[in-house]
């Protein structure tokens, strides 16, 4: 049995929504009731998703913003600006984010900053801006995209690594900070997942990636979208704190 309408009159939230994992969540909370605001890093890339979308499904009321995430004033803004449209934001969903490759020994730190600004900051930016909404309404969930290198780290791009365990750390730290709140805070820690950097590589690199996983597969977005919908869902309501590994067992 497929249970429908698991966000319905749920307002949404969805940083990095433009594409990859994040447009698949975006399609998730809309085809389970919700109303969805997606960020993108530009206005062109969101109106560009939101198009996409209203295309397909020209019923569904998503909407597409891009603040910075990196500015608090920024972010701050717009989520008032959310609330005053809507008159509440029940979902977070923490999914912007960029990744690294390079050795230490060409990593420049202005990369390392970059990703710190992305990954962890406007985590927490966007997190600081919405709880006093979900405090006044009387709780929300945030849920917060990780990866599986936040367990077991990476041969090379240590910063990327480095921001998922401080995504972890804001997970936890805020679930007990928040709870008393009414406010659910967890996170998705997905392994390889087919999405356009995945698509960019050779059928031979995917294949070796593919044989290290046990279920022999990278994940679909979908899937990795499923687990938000769960844990953005009332059937989640006493998950928090939660680092939920979606890698098919994928290990070091």
């Amino acid at each position: 049995m497929v249970i429908q309408g698991l966000l319905e009159n749920k307002v949404a939230v969805v940083t990095g929504g433009t594409r990859g994992i994040g447009l698949a969540i975006v399609y998730k909370f809309l085809e389970q009731g919700a109303t969805v605001v997606l960020f993108g890093s530009r206005q062109e890339t969101a109106d560009a998703a939101v198009a996409k979308i209203k295309t397909e499904h020209p019923d569904y009321p998503v909407f597409g913003l891009a603040p910075n995430l990196s500015d608090y004033a920024s972010v701050e803004q717009t989520f008032q600006k959310i609330f005053k449209e809507y008159g509440k934001i029940d979902i977070l969903a923490n999914n912007a984010g960029i990744s690294a490759r390079e050795s230490l020994y060409d990593y420049k730190p202005e990369d390392f900053d970059k990703i710190m600004d992305l990954n962890v900051k406007a985590l927490f930016n966007c997190s600081k801006a919405v709880a006093p909404y979900m405090r006044e309404q009387g709780g929300g969930c945030i849920i917060n995209t990780s990866s599986m290198v936040s367990i077991y780290g990476q041969a090379a791009g240590c910063g990327y690594p480095a921001s998922k365990f401080a995504v972890n750390g804001l997970t936890k730290s805020l679930a007990r900070e928040l709870g008393k709140d009414g406010i659910r805070v967890n996170a998705v820690a997905p392994g390889v997942t087919k999405t356009d950097m995945l698509a960019s590589l050779p059928d031979d690199m995917v294949a070796r990636v593919s044989a290290g996983i046990p279920l022999g597969r990278p994940g679909e977005p979908e899937e990795i979208a499923n687990v938000f919908l769960f844990l953005a869902s009332y059937l989640a309501s006493y998950v928090t704190g939660a680092i939920v590994s979606v890698d098919g067992a994928t290990q070091a």
